[in-house]
């Protein structure tokens, strides 16, 4: 019975909070303070899908706007969002021209105008976030998280390692073709840029194939970007 409470005292005082995990995670990328610091970021990139790598562009005004560029085939593919706002272009999804977005998609492009993360600033974005235990992934063991949007109540599960807090993948269920399936980011090469850390990789599976990958080639911080960029053409 002595060694039973004193084994169960071990584990309740090396157990990990959900908070002390994200505390952990954004201190490990440069910290949350940093992040919200930025005032401005311009990011090169390119995006493979189907065998095609195409040139991106994604301008930010942190957390006020955001705006993603892709070239494809000659044609431009727009995503842009600013204060409560969003449209886009896509000739190969049917909107040929700007087309205004609501509702869960306009969600999904505001929580793209934050640098930091919606883990990482879960608090006073007025997400949840509830630590779900540990699990193996690909052999290293990681925290597992769920966080609940405050904006369209969509779960997110990011898996962070144990080892060194570093984000190895976060899953979340999307409507694709009437149906719901799991989509897959996993993150890697992480670059310092000043004390700043993000991923330069992102690969995105679904059913563990490869669909997406988003590489960043530079990252440009405080950089002038005129706000007309994000409003809808009339």
């Amino acid at each position: 019975m002595f060694f039973a409470l004193l084994g169960f005292a071990f584990v309740t005082g090396n157990a990990q909070t959900v908070d002390e995990v994200i505390q952990k995670y954004a201190a490990n990328l440069g910290g949350l303070d940093a992040f919200n610091k930025i005032k401005t970021a311009k990011i090169t990139a390119t995006y493979n899908t189907q065998g095609m790598d195409l040139p991106m562009t994604i301008q930010i005004i942190n957390g006020k706007a955001a705006r993603t560029d892709v070239e494809a085939m000659g044609s431009a593919v727009i995503r842009s969002y600013k204060d409560g706002k969003a449209w886009t272009q896509n000739p190969f999804a049917g909107t040929a021209t700007p087309t205004e977005v609501t509702g869960a998609d306009m969600s999904t492009y505001k929580s793209q105008s934050f640098l930091a993360s919606a883990l990482m600033d879960y608090k006073a974005r007025g997400h949840q976030a509830e630590l779900l235990g540990q699990e193996d992934v690909e052999g290293i063991k990681t925290y597992k998280i769920k966080l609940t949007s405050k904006d369209d109540g969509k779960a997110t599960t990011y898996f962070i390692s144990t080892k060194d807090y570093v984000l190895i993948k976060s899953a979340t269920d999307q409507e694709m073709q009437g149906q719901t399936v799991t989509v897959e980011t996993w993150y890697s090469d992480l670059k310092d840029f000043n004390g700043i850390k993000f991923f330069m990789t992102r690969t995105q599976k679904m059913g563990g194939q490869v669909i997406q990958t988003t590489t960043f080639t530079n990252i440009e911080m405080n950089v002038p970007i005129d706000e007309k960029i994000f409003d809808m053409p009339k």
